[in-house]
């Protein structure tokens, strides 16, 4: 297996998940007594990734203990994470993600079932979960051999982003190099980094890797945390 490396970002404010987020960064908000970037962590130690990096921003310094704890984790601050969407913390990434085979992904997931990380990746992937019937989430259109040839926002019996992404070197680099440039655009700001990788398509390989919707979970708001850990239905109402 090539040299494997991962981007974690947790830059953003969770503030659909408030007020559970105003004194903690959502990534660390526990699910079942675990913190849910910890989930995500200890899966890709798991698959044996060499260096994990986490892209912080709101409440930086609370990540700080997982530096001590696994020892093969950087810290990248994203400075701008206040004035700009999450195409920032793709960019405050850039120069490693180049550097290797390479994960992106979100760090507010419940990953419930390791093995999704423990697959063969014999192209660059976007994880993503079946859904039937018309998804107004993000979502993949694929050509007629399995390759995406859309990631955007709505769509109809077809797979959804779960927050996991693979991207060999080679397309790592393109995209890197695409996030640098749109930096040098006016309107960047309030780009989803997801939009960049649609504009790279025809040089990407770029595939699903499917899962289900029990083996990881995306949890925006209080209502969904609830649902998964009874211990919070004290804020939703129940």
């Amino acid at each position: 297996m090539s040299k494997e490396i991962a981007v974690l970002m947790a830059a953003g404010l969770g503030s659909r998940m408030r007020p559970l987020t105003d004194k903690v960064p959502k990534p660390l908000v526990k699910v079942h007594n675990r913190s849910m970037i910890d989930t995500v962590i200890s899966a890709l130690e798991e698959r044996g990734v060499e260096r994990i990096y986490i892209v912080v921003g709101y409440l930086g310094d609370q990540f700080g203990f997982l530096v001590e704890k696994y020892p093969n984790i950087t810290i990248i601050k994203n400075t701008e994470y206040n004035e700009k969407n999450n195409i920032s913390s793709v960019y405050a990434a850039a120069d490693v993600i180049k550097t290797a085979d390479c994960f992106i992904c979100e760090a507010d997931l419940f990953v419930s079932d390791p093995s999704i990380f423990k697959a063969q990746l014999y192209h660059s992937c976007y994880y993503g979960k079946m859904v039937k019937g018309y998804s107004d989430d993000w979502v993949f259109d694929l050509d007629e051999n399995g390759f995406i040839k859309r990631v955007g926002k709505g769509g109809t019996d077809t797979y959804n982003m779960v927050g996991i992404s693979f991207f060999k070197q080679k397309d790592a680099k393109i995209i890197a190099n695409a996030v640098i440039e749109a930096y040098q655009h006016e309107g960047h700001e309030q780009l989803y980094w997801d939009e960049i990788v649609d504009r790279q398509l025809d040089k990407l390989d770029l595939v699903i890797h499917p899962v289900t919707a029990e083996q990881i979970v995306e949890i925006d708001t209080v209502d969904e945390l609830a649902a998964l850990d009874p211990d919070y239905k004290i804020y939703n109402g129940e």
